[in-house]
């Protein structure tokens, strides 16, 4: 015979009422009880019907995960299982579980969300990617619909939009300037997909930093590629069929760099004797690469563990007023950048 809340209460010496307290983790019970009940549960195996619980309730427990594509496409870059892990971090701590995205395509994604809205099966969405045509935000903003943004809101007024973020123009801008300092005046540029908003966030800081320096801005310098690593190997194909090769670069992700660092070294061009690098996000693989990658630590898991928090309370307080919040980034002097002589 199943083990019921009666059960647990007769076991605890509370009541029934108090034991569902606990398993929504009511901030009214004390923790002592808590653990009391807690205990209780455990030596009888109780386990809450969710489901019964989410129907009585008309929640979830749930949040959606919008990824910008396919997860076997977003998961070759580690920024979203950092990300991730950021997410899970804080949705564990307030008892949720995720629902993520497998969309392939913006059509795909825009459906995929619908059915979760319409369905009812979660309670709010992260969007882990800002378009610069994006179709998901306005259909969640019609709807009034629970989401947080990480990245910044393109063609929509901030004040209407959640959202976590970097300052990636000052990041890029920051980089550039480093490079100039170095004494470096051809300074390439290899950016992501440009319907990214990160991407025309780097790409304003790239060319700031070169206005305020004098020095020209070259078109045949900036290419742009598929954030894996075979996007930063065909970006190096590109700008080493230059007549004038730049002397460094700024990459907009550390899994391009690497693809970039390998494909210099097939032409035996030496980094950073040859080339300066500088790149962005700062995950494992730049510490790990020959050389060890200078770049731009952004604090992905602390982007995903604030959106996620962000999220939960306007899930919590729907008239809560929508908030902006920049999650601060760092210039990781490592070994591929070098002073021009």
């Amino acid at each position: 015979m199943a083990v019921t809340i009666k059960d647990v209460a007769r076991r605890a010496n509370v009541a029934p009422s108090t034991v569902s307290r606990v398993i929504s983790n009511s901030s009214r019970i004390s923790e002592k009880t808590k653990e009391r009940v807690r205990e209780a549960m455990k030596e009888l195996g109780y386990h809450p019907n969710l489901n019964a619980r989410s129907l009585a309730n008309k929640s979830t427990k749930t949040i959606g995960v919008i990824m910008p594509n396919s997860a076997k496409v977003a998961f070759q870059n580690p920024f979203f299982p950092e990300v991730i892990r950021g997410i899970t971090t804080k949705a564990y701590q307030e008892g949720y579980g995720l629902y993520l995205s497998t969309g392939q395509t913006e059509d795909e994604i825009l459906e995929e969300v619908k059915q979760m809205v319409y369905g009812g099966r979660v309670d709010g969405i992260l969007l882990l990617y800002s378009r610069v045509n994006d179709k998901v935000m306005p259909f969640l903003l019609e709807h009034g619909f629970p989401f947080v943004l990480i990245g910044r809101p393109y063609n929509i007024d901030e004040s209407k939009v959640t959202f976590v973020n970097n300052d990636n123009y000052k990041a890029a801008k920051t980089v550039t300037d480093y490079l100039v300092l170095l004494g470096h005046k051809r300074i390439g540029f290899i950016g992501g997909n440009l319907d990214y908003v990160v991407t025309v966030d780097h790409m304003k800081g790239y060319e700031q930093a070169l206005q305020n320096a004098n020095i020209e801005l070259r078109e045949d310098y900036i290419v742009h590629h598929a954030e894996v690593k075979e996007g930063g190997q065909d970006a190096v194909i590109e700008l080493m069929s230059i007549d004038q090769r730049p002397t460094a670069l700024v990459v907009a992700d550390d899994i391009m760099t690497f693809g970039v660092i390998r494909m210099l070294e097939d032409m035996e061009v030496h980094v950073p004797d040859d080339m300066s690098i500088v790149s962005f996000n700062n995950v494992m693989i730049s510490e790990l690469s020959s050389p060890p990658m200078t770049t731009v630590d952004i604090h992905i898991y602390d982007l995903g563990l604030q959106a996620t928090h962000c999220l939960i309370n306007k899930i919590n307080d729907p008239d809560i007023e929508e908030k902006k919040v920049i999650i601060p980034h760092r210039l990781i002097k490592r070994q591929t950048c070098k002073k021009m002589e």
